[in-house]
């Protein structure tokens, strides 16, 4: 009778269960309201800003922000070049971890820790949008945000004590905003010579984690842990302004930073031709070094001087002792037209030994071709005393510094010092009639122009003037003028001011360096960069 009833309590149990199932089945479907209210459709625009990120939880960050431009064009180029960068970044992370795996692991009694698989996966990240940085500083500086959603196969075997263990990482996801500054610009290809990545705030990291083959994540508390471990470790050590930085060239020879210096001595000349009616000369010496972008240096002029003495003494920063060459021209000076130049010669540096003194009696040549038939006429001799002298390695990277001011050179005068103007580019400048620009300083009733310019609206002209003055221009002003000059000879219209700017030098005095663009007054949209320093006797 036992079993009897236990046999029918469980039918009945379970046509109780089934039949309860079905009445509210029915319950539920019967008793829903028929009349369906029509959805409310709204056009995008009058959608509210929570509304909108809710429907379209993935706005590209150049729809929300105008700052940033759409780079589809990279997202295209990584899609095809991923396969090729996924074998290059691999083994570029192998060359770097592997010594610095083999320095760690004798601290901790292991044997040995290598990549077993390192492959990127298949999918590449994704860029949703990229902002330009404007500065007047030689750099270029990127921001991005990046997407990787990748398929990664990392697996890291570690052997110890004859056990090995593996961890593998997978289902790797990362979201980051990263800045990368390439600077200094140098006319070098790739044309940067250092990479410095940052990041702008705590990235986002979600990763799987196989440890013996089984999901080291899902222990209780670990995910979370782990997550907030590496975004703190990475911030610590990228978040800007810190940065990880990656040279690309030696600066200092993609910047041609001055490796040395040349003194030069002009002694005398000898037997120099007679140039004038009255059978005598005015002889000068200019002195230029090649692949320089400065003005020549002048001898005083010796009036009626046919065997002239000069003792006088020029310094020149050396970029290339190797390539570079010293060229020599002597010119007879005349009141009225152009200098009579009665001869020339060159001096390779590579033939100057370092720290060694040389003095050198040169011929005066018509021209630098050896196979000029004209050399052969004797024009008199020049005799000049050298010294190359090499900075050390300190001096050499100071020069790589921008924000480096260097002293006044030997002979300012002890209170006062240099003003260094560098004109380095103009933009916008646009004038009525013609627009062939150069830029006029006028300082202290003293008057310097840059080089014009033809038919250019945004000229660049990375030309240095220098001014010695007895004290601090702590109160002086510098008038900076832009003007067009027409490259036609006419009465009408010769010159045209494009823009002038009154710059006020106390802050130069202040700062030791200043460089900015500068609007220019009567001028619709031109700016002008100018760039001071000011290098103090007892700085």
């Amino acid at each position: 009778m036992g079993i009897v009833s236990t046999v029918l309590g469980f039918f009945g149990f379970g046509f109780g269960t089934f039949l309860g199932l079905l009445i509210g089945y029915y319950l539920f479907i019967y008793t829903q309201s028929s009349d369906v209210k029509d959805p409310d459709i709204r056009p995008l625009v009058e959608q509210d800003t929570t509304t909108l990120e809710q429907m379209l939880t993935e706005i590209p960050l150049w729809v929300k922000n105008p700052d940033y431009d759409r780079v589809d064009w990279l997202n295209r180029f990584i899609e095809k070049m991923w396969p090729y960068l996924d074998k290059a970044i691999c083994r570029t992370v192998r060359e770097i971890v592997k010594p610095i795996i083999a320095e760690q692991i004798p601290k901790y009694k292991i044997d040995s820790v290598e990549f077993e698989e390192l492959t990127l996966g298949s999918l590449p990240p994704v860029f949703q949008g990229m902002k330009v940085y404007s500065t007047d500083e030689k750099e270029l500086i990127m921001e991005l945000l990046m997407k990787w959603a990748g398929n990664p196969n990392i697996t890291v075997a570690a052997k110890a004590f004859g056990l090995k263990a593996t961890v593998q990482v997978v289902d790797l996801q990362v979201f980051a905003a990263p800045r990368i500054t390439l600077k200094p610009l140098v006319p070098t290809f790739p044309c940067f010579a250092k990479i410095y990545v940052s990041l702008m705030e705590k990235p986002h990291v979600d990763f799987g984690l196989k440890l013996f083959g089984a999901d080291a994540m899902s222990i209780p508390g670990l995910y979370t842990f782990v997550q907030e471990l590496i975004k703190d470790q990475v911030a610590n050590m990228y978040l800007w302004p810190k940065a990880l930085e990656v040279q690309i060239l030696d600066p200092a020879k993609a910047m041609r930073k001055p490796v040395g210096i040349l003194t030069v001595k002009v002694l005398r000349a000898l037997k120099l031709e007679k140039k004038d009616l009255i059978g005598s000369s005015d002889p000068y010496v200019k002195l230029k070094l090649a692949d320089d972008n400065l003005p020549s240096k002048n001898t005083t002029v010796k009036p009626k001087n046919l065997n002239p003495e000069w003792n006088e003494e020029f310094s020149f920063l050396v970029k290339d002792p190797e390539t570079q060459i010293l060229d020599v021209k002597v010119y007879d000076w005349e009141k009225v037209g152009n200098h009579d130049k009665m001869g020339v010669n060159a001096v390779q540096l590579k033939d100057l030994a370092p720290d060694e003194p040389k003095v050198m009696t040169l011929d005066l040549l018509k021209s630098i071709d050896p196979n000029d038939a004209r050399n052969e006429k004797s024009r008199g001799q020049i005799v000049m005393e050298m010294l190359y002298k090499p900075f050390d390695e300190e001096m050499t990277n100071k020069f790589g510094d921008p924000s480096m001011v260097e002293k006044a050179p030997e002979g300012a005068p002890p209170d006062g010092g240099l003003l260094v103007v560098i004109i380095h580019e103009a933009q916008d400048v646009e004038g009525k009639y013609h627009t062939n620009p150069f830029v006029r300083l006028l300082f202290k009733g003293e008057e310097r122009k840059t080089k014009r310019m033809k038919k250019n609206r945004d000229p660049r002209w990375e030309e240095e003037f220098q001014f010695m003055l007895e004290e601090p221009p702590t109160n002086d002003k510098l008038q900076v003028e832009v003007i067009s000059s027409s490259s036609r000879m006419g009465l009408l219209h010769p010159k045209e001011t494009l823009g002038h700017v009154v710059i006020n030098l106390s802050d130069v005095v202040s700062n030791k360096r200043i460089n900015e663009k500068y609007h220019l007054i009567d001028s619709k949209n031109g700016r002008l960069q100018v760039e001071m320093q000011w290098r103090a006797s007892s700085s």
